[in-house]
């Protein structure tokens, strides 16, 4: 029986390499690597590999956490923002937390009532629910220590679905809802108290009022004085955060804009800061350190909120504090995490958004002749699902790659409208996207010489006809895909684990757990689970035992119908915790 609770704290986090049983954040360690350097399941053992013990969450809506495991209690998340804590040995319930989300906030939530984690320090368990309430729970029962509502605007489509990032003394988290009418901003918490420590707006609001953060003078100025502040512009930061303890930086991945339709939104043009941009933020001061945008003056739905790895690199002969970011726009980013300096930017799925990224400036050169649909409709990859979306990447320094689950897909993007009606607490994105490889002669709403110039466009371009996942090395030095395994379906996306063990495991939507060779990517082993997954593995160790973990069940944007083929089709949609041991 557990006697520790959650006791998590800066000197344990830095040493956790030196402790590889356990998993104290979401990604393991600080950098957030989802790799285990675990090995008693190897290439050797991994055929002998089988369930110890499954657990079921009592929902059938979408599971994408990664649970935390300290001191033998798993800590992991759910449909809601529920929260179970169970004995990591056997899967015995210790005790369970139901926000008791209103039904109502189902209506302003773009991508299914999904969580990604909790953070869990000094004897805290700390969850985002849905409806946008941050709480801090007692590690031990679970009982309620403090909660606060992060929403500041309620008129408003705003949700939370992401896991909140301890950083330094306070507690920090973001919301969704850039597809609605929300305004972007990250809130962080005194740990103990839950005071507000300080809030960071990433866009600015209506420039009559004064602004909340010095930075949005400088956002303000990459804006049309005149732009759309009803709609309130996006940029949410509904993912996608790390913190350096050692620099004392929190990295904030922000998202796409509403309305997505830059003529619209900022009829002037601009670069629109701080939209889909990486933010280091001073965490004890709540300052911006430095900022890196990836896409300037987005029109696509290219978030930035993609996990981020913090980890050292060789580069040119110099060892580099990097941070690395593949997000949806098809770009597997390296920067120097301390400066914010570009070291490179090579496309890992095939893009046509940008010529190129220019490593001395940083700056990504839109081709607009190719996706800028103001001008009539445009064939445009990668999709609005991304290169890469929300499921972790892992990283394992031992063979220096990156595994990374991969999307090829292009979308038709077009604006029919001549201006756009605010619709407030409703969808506000303003233009139609579609996956140009299903694209149905009869979509409803165009006209019929709209869909002649679909079609000419799709014929025009053989990457309109491709639809595929795959599990892709990916070397962030060379800047190349070692090797790429197709998945069988192009809805299968799911995060990864690698280990030492020279393992990589991903979940299946047919419900199999795959094992692959880390060198090669040799399937080594595939158990059938009879759950879809697209959560990421974790691996933990008790007692000498190494075990490896996955949250199953299926959902979240862009894949919220299940598919005759899958699991959750066949056999409903149970949430489980499946946990393996040889």
């Amino acid at each position: 029986t557990p006697t520790s609770f959650g006791q998590i704290d800066r000197a344990r986090l830095l040493a956790a390499d030196s402790a590889p049983g356990e998993w104290l954040t979401t990604g393991r360690d600080f950098g957030k690597g989802h790799y285990s350097p675990l090995q008693q399941i190897n290439r050797d053992t991994v055929g002998r590999l089988g369930l110890a013990w499954s657990y079921s969450t009592g929902t059938r809506r979408g599971l994408e956490a990664t649970p935390i495991v300290v001191d033998g209690v798993m800590y992991t998340s759910g449909v809601d923002g529920r929260v179970y804590a169970l004995d990591a040995r056997n899967g015995l319930e210790i005790w369970r937390f139901n926000p008791q989300v209103d039904a109502q906030v189902y209506r302003g939530g773009c991508c299914d009532a999904v969580n990604r984690g909790v953070a869990v320090w000094r004897g805290k368990v700390y969850v985002g629910a849905y409806d946008g309430r941050l709480y801090a729970l007692d590690a031990a029962d679970g009982h309620v220590l403090w909660n606060v509502d992060t929403i500041v605007d309620k008129t408003r489509a705003y949700t939370s679905s992401g896991a909140p990032e301890v950083a330094g003394d306070v507690v920090v988290i973001g919301n969704a809802g850039a597809e609605y009418d929300a305004r972007g901003y990250v809130s962080a918490y005194d740990l103990d108290s839950g005071k507000l420590a300080w809030r960071f707006y990433i866009v600015p609001g209506d420039p009559a009022k004064p602004r909340e953060n010095p930075e949005l003078e400088l956002a303000a100025k990459t804006w049309d004085a005149h732009s759309r502040w009803d709609v309130g512009l996006g940029g949410t930061a509904w993912d996608g955060m790390a913190y350096d303890p050692e620099l004392d930086l929190l990295y904030v991945g922000t998202g796409n804009a509403a309305l997505y339709n830059r003529a619209k939104r900022s009829p002037k043009g601009g670069d629109n800061l701080f939209l889909t941009s990486i933010l280091a933020i001073n965490a004890h001061t709540g300052r911006l350190a430095w900022y890196y945008q990836e896409v300037p003056g987005d029109m696509w739905d290219y978030t930035a909120t993609q996990p981020m790895i913090l980890a050292d690199l060789a580069i040119g002969g110099l060892q580099r504090k990097v941070l690395m970011h593949a997000p949806k726009n098809g770009i597997f980013y390296v920067l120097d995490r301390r400066t914010g300096e570009l070291l490179s930017a090579k496309n890992f799925v095939p893009v046509n958004w940008t010529k190129g990224v220019d490593l001395k400036t940083g700056r990504a050169t839109v081709d607009a002749a190719a996706v800028d649909y103001t001008t009539g409709p445009k064939l445009v990859y990668p999709s609005t699902m991304g290169g890469h979306n929300w499921n972790p990447m892992s990283f394992d320094p031992r063979t220096g790659l990156v595994y990374l689950p991969t999307l090829r897909a292009a979308m038709f993007m077009l604006d029919t409208t001549k201006g756009h009606e605010y619709h407030p607490g409703r969808i506000n994105m303003g233009v139609t996207a579609m996956l140009s490889s299903g694209l149905q002669l009869g979509s409803p709403g165009l006209s019929p010489e709209v869909l002649r110039q679909l079609d000419a466009l799709a014929r025009r371009d053989p990457e309109s006809r491709v639809l595929r996942t795959s599990l892709t090395a990916w070397d962030p030095i060379a800047q190349k895909a070692v090797w790429e395994v197709p998945a069988e379906g192009w809805w299968d996306h799911a995060g990864v684990l690698s280990t030492a063990g020279d393992l990589v495991f991903q979940g299946t939507d047919t419900g199999q757990l795959r094992v692959f060779d880390a060198r090669d990517g040799r399937i080594l082993k595939a158990i059938d689970t009879g759950s879809s997954i697209i959560a990421a593995p974790m691996s933990y160790a008790i007692d000498g035992v190494q075990y490896v973990a996955v949250m199953a069940a299926w959902g979240g944007g862009g894949w919220f119908i299940t598919h005759p083929e899958s699991a959750a089709f066949k056999y409903g949609n149970e949430g489980r915790i499946l946990v393996y041991r040889l």
